[in-house]
């Protein structure tokens, strides 16, 4: 991944790659909301352990980010004769993107703000520095 913002906006990227940028998700956690969005039903964590071939432990973790971030929802099944065990399924990506589309609105105007505090900032110091700076010259000027 890049450094900066100049070298991420020289990079090429696929569609993917703002799962890594806006949500921090990884290259598993792409695999398994793949898996997820290509289901016809929701799915186990066994499951998706066993579609992207991991440790059931490795494939929760994943699950769990995806969960934080919005991609999946998590159902409760019960069974009949007392218990439960919990299924996935792919959030509706049209809502993933819009999402995605709000987060990155929110961020343009933080980053814009904050652009308009550094021209405040340093050309109020850039301002004094040429007053002193005209100051000098004229008082050596007249002597």
């Amino acid at each position: 991944m890049a450094d900066s913002m100049a070298e991420q906006l020289q990079q090429e990227m696929v569609c993917e790659g703002l799962l890594e940028c806006i949500h921090g998700l990884k290259q598993l956690d792409k695999e398994c909301y793949r898996v997820l969005v290509e289901s016809d039903e929701p799915l186990t964590i066994d499951d998706v352990a066993e579609r992207v071939d991991r440790e059931r432990s490795t494939a929760y973790r994943s699950i769990q980010r995806l969960l934080q971030s919005g991609f999946i929802q998590k159902e409760q099944v019960n069974y009949e004769q007392g218990g439960y065990y919990h299924v996935y399924a792919s959030t509706d990506p049209s809502q993933i993107a819009n999402d995605m589309q709000r987060m990155l609105n929110d961020w343009y105007a933080k980053m814009g703000q904050l652009i308009q505090e550094f021209e405040d900032k340093y050309e109020d110091v850039d301002d004094s520095a040429t007053d002193d700076g005209a100051t000098t010259v004229e008082s050596y000027s007249n002597n």
